[in-house]
């Protein structure tokens, strides 16, 4: 009996899921984004989640952690130098799951798994373009008020 043991078996053994889930957070972390189906993708998150956690916490111990989850030793190195430093005022919720259609071979329901954009990364992106939009205005509205004085 399975008793508490909350995880998806998704059809393989413990150490073919164990390299599939390492593979497959390897190429999230180093591409942002994976189309995967449902079932493997809340696994995925589960998985990436709590190495995003052990990688916020930068000492050896946890770096080892990681190595022996990941198995990449890029992408570990990935993790802790611009990953986990990007969510440190975040806790949890590092991944999104948005579903797509329906495979067509066999009507598997997929979806993107993709890493969540720090709210403060997106806010410095969008300051330069607020403030130009700004300085748009502020020169209309200036050519605007020249515009009678010239007649």
């Amino acid at each position: 009996m399975r008793h508490k043991v909350d995880t998806f078996k998704i059809g393989r053994s413990g150490s073919h899921r164990r390299a599939m889930l390492a593979n497959m957070a390897t190429s999230l972390f180093t591409n942002g984004r994976i189309e995967t189906t449902l079932v493997k993708a809340k696994e995925l998150r589960r998985f990436a989640e709590r190495l995003i956690t052990i990688g916020k916490k930068q000492d050896l111990h946890n770096r080892r952690l990681a190595v022996a989850r990941l198995r990449d030793k890029d992408a570990v190195k990935l993790l802790f130098e611009t990953i986990a430093p990007a969510y440190v005022g975040r806790d949890g919720g590092y991944t999104r799951i948005v579903k797509t259609a329906a495979r067509r071979g066999d009507a598997a329901e997929m979806c993107i798994i993709m890493m969540v954009e720090n709210k403060a990364e997106a806010k410095k992106e969008e300051a330069p373009k607020a403030e130009a939009k700004k300085a748009e205005a502020k020169k209309a509205e200036a050519k605007k008020e020249e515009a009678p004085k010239a007649e």
